[in-house]
């Protein structure tokens, strides 16, 4: 079950299962004898006529002149600019004979699937900067949307990430066949991930359902990649609706829509047409914090323009920032969109942006601008409305009156009679209290939910867990209990009164808070924990959440007094007005100031690292590093659960995000989570790490110490020496590594991860010499991976590029021993397979299990590197090789003996570097000598100038005359054949007697010309 078997696999499903021809890219005529056709020839222009049947054979041309003459620049940018002509049509301008004439031509046919032309293709060769040739192209037609690069199911060296890689190398190298792309696919057949052009690899996701069910989604598979987005009405309806650009000053990001937004929105969409047929209630569409629901207000946009009669979508939000973050997002999206999304100053100008038009339009505004009056804006049907956020809080539809006499108006009924005749949908990244009628009266019931528990399973979001550190601020008992007494009133409040006079009781705990001694207390132990515990995590990034803003000055101060050289790593972001204190403005200035903070909080790289924050930066924003939150504020219920999701975002090496409570939010955790899915509830309900991390990591650490029970390391592993730890290390390594041992490293290694996933996110409960043992059991397991050269560990395991990056910084952070990273001292001893000083020191190695290892590795990755070039030098060194393993494993060789042959291996590989060098042979020749000289008989029939000579013309003849598709065409295979077969015959290769010589000469061309292809 090799890489070929999977391509067959897929192309086998799309013509079987989806309807798709499939065609040999060797097979098809290409026009251009550079093979830099971009879409198939005949195809393109045939189908563009079939579903352009009213246009001229000019319009046609004149458009297909515009696709392959898209400007030049940066690949992205080109991509958007065929993304478009995708999704709208290409515009041309053309002479009929007797005018000029203006025309659409479109590129595909929506509304009809089988009226364009799908085509799976496999090794299609495209040369540009280099020569290369992707597994399965899917064109539709005659145009290559989308790109699969697959890896083999059954070898462990390679999995999905080297298929990313090999993409992005292709989008260097054959930048054009990536113009039209609308996505990629790479997948080892377990694991199968989509992205775009612009996508990290931790972007490209998979997708999970076949038709918006949610249920079985952990056992997704390529199948439910192929069949939920490459059915051909399916893979139409996502090019034309779910692909969208976010263009900012920095940079371009081509987004794809995940499958949960995807079925989302046509649910939405759906509900949309009905609900203004019907009552106007759409619905409300919850999905939770982090998974892209800015986004898929953007894709429910587009496609109601679609599905409805051009409607005018009015986005209300309950803050200025929030209208800032969604207006933004919009108007990033606005090509997409197909308009300009406009933001309404006062409620005037929103009266007039909906007076001035009877269609289209998307206008953001404040709930705020319907609040200060109560005449209707806009009485049309064909108004959408949708609310960000929708909580009962902000929508009342009833009238209410305080103590005082005073009547407020439910800030629904004021939209209501402002939009009577409008549509809602409600979007919401918490859930709806079971309590809540006034929401469903609003907006009706659910459209879509995907909840906390779906997010980290579709690694959407991470989780987020929380430690309470209350009592480090050492408050009196009275003021304990103050505290708590008032808190548990605030978090309980449910009505406007009693959040008011919470409000105001509350205000009396900002003396106790804000007391010079509380400050002092909560800013030394953020500084303490921050530093042992939390700078080291990611990028360090951190929000420090304050109760109000004049304990955000003073926070600011007294950690800049205990840290004065913290001021490029530290700072201010609250709203600011005319009456604050003029010192104020010198930490956190104006709104350009606040615009420049955002912008190097969220650059991984930029200094600032720890932001003070009171409201600003607790919705809508997004930093996927940020992996901790200091709490020193009341809040409860949506708010709550908003604010910690700041920390909830994807992030490579993220374990999940890190909340430090010091005001007491456990109770309102537990009361928000009640409204969640009972599943959401299950996993996530108690979020303490001494509940949940910690108990988990000391479960682990006494899990790793029975696996080594029979490595006494417990005694020597509390030393203070250095070179006494690293001999530990070593020895530990090499006690693993024993084939005896087999069972017990492979339990270890996922283990100890485990170990070091729940140590990540408790340490600060963590003891010291907890710690010190969990950080040496880390260090083997990375010796262990580095060594053996694993990709993975049972699936809990990383690659071996990640903990090769990971393991400096583990030590450094952990046990901080000089020496240990190596076991070899790399200023005196190269490590390679051809120094004779490296192979010494692997001889006297005292850890006999280590060098073993050390040395099948490294011979391992050299006969790698004979597969690509020398069919005679793999087969002998991976038998050679194969055999000296088996013989260790079976415990026929001991370990000195099996290091006896490996070395006695290296030096024959030493001696053939140095058989080239003496024949004056490169490395492609010397691989062409020894399949002509395998047999000993052509040895002794010719002398070795003869060789040598036969050698180079056979090399040359190879470089010259080798068509690119020879190893697909029959034919051309046939005529390479009878060139090196009239080429070695006026030598009168191959002597007689010796007819079998002639295989391994033609399995070294067919490699040869594998390679070149790959290269």
């Amino acid at each position: 079950m090799n890489e070929d078997f999977y391509e067959q696999t897929i192309i086998e499903y799309f013509t079987s299962f989806l309807g798709y021809e499939y065609l040999p890219g060797p097979d098809i005529v290409r026009t251009s004898k550079k093979y830099d056709d971009v879409f198939i020839p005949e195809v393109l222009p045939t189908a563009l006529r079939k579903i352009n049947p009213g246009l001229s054979a000019q319009a046609i041309q004149e458009a297909i002149i515009k696709l392959n003459n898209i400007e030049t620049g940066k690949l992205e940018i080109r991509n958007e600019r065929f993304s478009d002509y995708l999704q709208s049509g290409v515009e041309v301008r053309y002479f009929d004979g007797k005018q000029d004439r203006d025309d659409i031509v479109y590129l595909l046919d929506y509304k009809d699937p089988e009226n364009n032309v799908f085509h799976v293709v496999n090794q299609w060769t495209f040369i540009e900067y280099s020569e290369k040739r992707p597994d399965i192209i899917i064109f539709v037609n005659g145009m290559p949307l989308a790109i699969f690069e697959l890896k083999s199911p059954s070898r462990e060296e390679t999995d999905a990430s080297d298929a990313y890689l090999q993409l992005r190398n292709y989008m260097q190298h054959i930048p054009s066949l990536f113009v039209p792309n609308v996505f990629c696919v790479m997948s080892d057949m377990a694991d199968t991930r989509v992205g775009t052009i612009t996508a990290t690899e931790d972007r490209f996701v998979e997708w999970k359902s076949v038709d918006g069910d949610y249920a079985n989604t952990q056992h997704a598979n390529y199948e439910t990649m192929l069949e939920g987005m490459f059915r051909k009405d399916r893979l139409l309806d996502i090019i034309r609706n779910f692909v969208c650009f976010n263009n900012t000053n920095e940079k371009t990001i081509k987004i794809l829509a995940a499958y949960h937004q995807y079925f989302a929105v046509h649910k939405a969409a759906k509900r949309a047409v009905e609900a203004v047929a019907g009552d106007g209630k759409i619905g409300v569409f919850w999905h939770t914090q982090g998974s892209g629901k800015s986004l898929s207000m953007v894709f429910l946009a587009h496609m109601l323009q679609n599905v409805l009669n051009n409607p005018t979508i009015v986005v209300i939000t309950d803050r200025n920032d929030l209208d800032d973050q969604l207006y933004g997002q919009f108007s990033r999206c606005k090509g997409f969109l197909r308009q300009t999304p406009e933001n309404a100053k006062s409620r005037q100008h929103l009266k007039s942006l909906l007076l001035d038009r009877e269609a289209n339009g998307i206008i953001f505004t404040t709930m705020q601008k319907f609040i200060d009056g109560e005449d209707s804006l806009c009485d049309r049907d064909n108004v959408v409305v949708m609310v960000d956020e929708a909580h009962r809080g902000q929508y009342g539809l009833t009238e209410k009156m305080d103590a005082q006499g005073n009547i407020s108006i439910g800030a629904a009924m004021l939209v209501r009679k402002a939009l009577p005749n409008a549509s809602y949908i409600g979007f919401t990244g918490t859930p709806i209290s079971t309590e809540d009628k006034n929401t469903r009266e609003i907006f009706g019931d659910y459209i879509d939910i995907y909840d906390m528990t779906q997010a980290v399973e579709d690694n959407a979001t991470r989780p987020v867990y929380y430690e309470s550190r209350v009592v480090a601020l050492h408050l009196d008992k009275n003021a304990l209990e103050q505290l708590d007494h008032e808190y548990a009133e605030f978090a309980q409040s449910a009505d406007e009164t009693s959040v008011e006079r919470s409000k105001h009781t509350m205000a009396g705990l900002e003396g106790v808070l804000s007391a010079p001694e509380t400050i002092e207390a909560l800013c030394n132990d953020i500084v303490n924990h921050y530093e042992q515990n939390r700078s080291d995590i990611l990028t360090g990034k951190a929000l420090v959440v304050a109760y109000s803003r004049p304990v955000a000055m003073k926070i600011y101060k007294e950690i800049m007094r205990i840290r004065p050289g913290w001021k490029e790593k530290i700072g201010v972001v609250m709203t600011m007005d005319n009456q604050d204190p003029e010192e104020w403005f010198e930490v956190c200035g104006g709104k350009e100031h606040k615009k420049e903070m955002e912008r190097r909080f969220k650059a991984d790289d930029d200094p600032l690292k720890i932001a003070i924050v009171v409201d600003m930066w607790l919705t809508g924003f997004d930093v996927p590093s940020l992996a901790t939150m200091y709490v020193f504020k009341p809040m409860k219920g949506h708010n709550l659960m908003q604010a910690i999701a700041r920390v909830n975002r994807v992030y490579k090496g993220k374990e999940g995000g890190f909340v430090v409570d010091y005001i007491g939010i456990a109770n309102a955790l537990k009361r928000a989570m009640k409204d969640y899915t009972n599943r959401d509830q299950h996993n996530y309900g108690d979020m303490d790490i001494a509940a949940t991390a910690y108990p988990r990591f000391l479960e682990k650490l006494d899990v790793c110490r029975d696996i080594l029970y029979g490595f006494k390391y417990t005694e020597k592993v509390f030393t203070d020496s250095k070179v006494q730890l690293a001999r530990l290390i070593s020895d530990g390594t090499d006690w693993l590594l024993d084939p005896k041992h087999a069972d017990e490293m492979e339990d270890f290694l996922k283990q100890s991860q485990l170990m070091s996933q729940a140590l990540s996110l408790c340490k600060s409960l963590v003891s010291k010499e907890d710690q010190h043992e969990a950080a040496y059991l880390s260090v083997l397991r990375v010796q262990v991976l580095r060594i053996t050269g694993r990709t993975s560990t049972g699936g809990n395991g990383m690659t071996y590029k990640e903990f090769n990056e990971r393991v400096a910084s583990i030590l450094e952070q952990s046990v901080q021993a000089e020496g240990v990273v190596n076991i070899f001292d790399k200023d005196e001893v190269e490590i390679s397979l051809f120094d004779e000083a490296f192979l010494q020191e692997l001889a006297k190695m005292k850890q006999k299990n280590i060098a073993v290892e050390t040395l099948k590795r490294l011979i391992k990755e050299q006969v790698k590197s004979y597969s690509r070039r020398s069919v005679v030098k793999a087969n002998k060194f991976s038998e050679m090789l194969q055999s000296a393993v088996n013989g260790y494993l079976n415990g026929m060789l001991t370990n000195a003996e099996v290091i006896e042959e490996l070395l006695a291996m290296a030096h024959d590989m030493m001696a053939d570097r140095e058989e080239g060098s003496k024949l004056g042979l490169d490395d492609e020749e010397l691989a062409f000598y020894d399949a002509l000289t395998k047999p000993q008989a052509v040895k002794d029939f010719y002398d070795n100038e003869q060789l040598v000579a036969i050698t180079r013309e056979l090399t040359e003849a190879m470089r010259t005359s080798a068509t690119i598709d020879w190893q697909e065409k029959q034919s051309a295979r046939a005529g390479m054949r009878r060139c090196i077969k009239r080429l070695l015959k006026k030598y009168k290769y191959p002597p007689e007697g010796v007819d079998d010589a002639m295989e391994t000469v033609m399995a070294q061309c067919e490699l040869w010309a594998d390679t070149k292809v790959y290269e």
